[in-house]
């Protein structure tokens, strides 16, 4: 691994608000329809429309919120397994390396991150592995950040970007030596055939470690004020559906792959995983003083500079809105949370089969 000066470097930075990204690749005058045409998807619990259409939820969503991502939670777009004495910064570079720890690469080996954001797992684990690697993403505007980024970084000669379907995995059967993925293939509409895109890219061998948003055990479809929050979840996230782990389990193996660990890692935190994002936590200055963003005061000057913003014409039409949804998800996420009825680590590590 790297020295802890690089790691510090190499961690994942919170930034301001860029004017010129908010609204992604979508047209300024466009914008305030793709966000009514985004909230119309989550009027109903009915998953079918959000999955028949996940490409275009998925697409609208993240070009409407990339902006606010980058925003509060830098170029990283995760939660991480965190210790009392870790910051949240921290716990995302050791959360990324334990990831890149299973995959058993260095260099000159590639590897797949399957729905990369912007790329900031991907350069921090092509520094701590030394392997090459490729982002695959099917939003363009976080295709052009994640370039950008890479450039700015120097990590332009070691890892890549691919603008694609993680449905339709361009390149042929066994080009990758592993594949990982950090909270994205719960966009899927059909995890199956997910899985199978990326057992097919998959030597035989091969590693695939995953970070999935999941349902627990506690989640009851009969109880209204479940079914409320996974509503409020899926707006907020982008999500088309939502499922359990004992269904992610299955349908990795339906895929092909021998699973040979599975845990959810938010057992096993000093930290709630949701405390980021709860609004309503002791907010401790001298130790994540970038967090102060996601308070309850960050969050309430954040969302009327926006207001001004968009009332002067600076920032797109719908921008409010935008803001709301996400306000709404992180709540979502924080009573999901607190109530035991959703993770976002359940964390599994598979191997594709050598072949006989």
């Amino acid at each position: 691994p790297p020295p802890t000066s690089r790691r510090a470097k190499m961690a994942s930075k919170a930034s301001g608000l860029k004017m010129r990204h908010m609204g992604g690749n979508i047209d300024s005058k466009e914008s305030a329809k793709a966000t009514k045409e985004y909230g119309e998807y989550f009027a109903e619990e009915d998953d079918s429309k959000r999955t028949g259409n996940y490409a275009d939820v998925v697409n609208k969503y993240y070009d409407l919120a990339t902006s606010f991502y980058e925003y509060g939670w830098g170029e990283s777009f995760h939660f991480a397994h965190r210790y009392k004495w870790e910051t949240l910064r921290e716990s995302i570079i050791r959360h990324e390396h334990y990831l890149a720890s299973k995959l058993n690469v260095g260099p000159g080996q590639k590897v797949l991150d399957v729905g990369c954001g912007v790329g900031g797992p991907l350069r921090e684990i092509a520094a701590f592995t030394g392997a090459s690697i490729t982002g695959l993403n099917n939003n363009q505007h976080q295709v052009e950040r994640g370039r950008e980024m890479n450039k700015a970084t120097g990590r332009h000669d070691t890892c890549d970007f691919v603008k694609a379907d993680f449905m339709n995995i361009p390149g042929p059967d066994a080009s990758y030596d592993a594949v990982y993925q950090i909270e994205a293939t719960c966009h899927a509409p059909d995890q199956v055939a997910c899985y199978s895109e990326i057992f097919r890219v998959l030597k035989p061998g091969g590693v695939f470690a995953s970070y999935e948003w999941c349902l627990t055990d506690e989640y009851d479809p009969d109880n209204a004020e479940h079914r409320k929050i996974r509503q409020e979840i899926l707006l907020g996230n982008g999500l088309p559906t939502a499922r359990y782990t004992s269904e992610v389990l299955d349908n990795m193996r339906k895929a092909g792959f021998e699973v040979t660990e599975e845990v959810d890692l938010v057992k096993s935190a000093d930290v709630t995983w949701y405390e980021p994002i709860d609004p309503y936590r002791v907010w401790v200055p001298w130790r994540d003083f970038w967090s102060f963003k996601t308070t309850l005061w960050g969050r309430a000057i954040t969302h009327y500079l926006v207001w001004v913003l968009e009332a002067v014409g600076i920032a797109p039409k719908g921008s409010m809105d935008v803001s709301g949804f996400l306000k709404r998800g992180a709540d979502g996420l924080v009573a999901g949370g607190k109530a035991g009825i959703y993770t976002v680590m359940y964390f599994t590590v598979a191997k594709k089969p050598l072949e006989k």
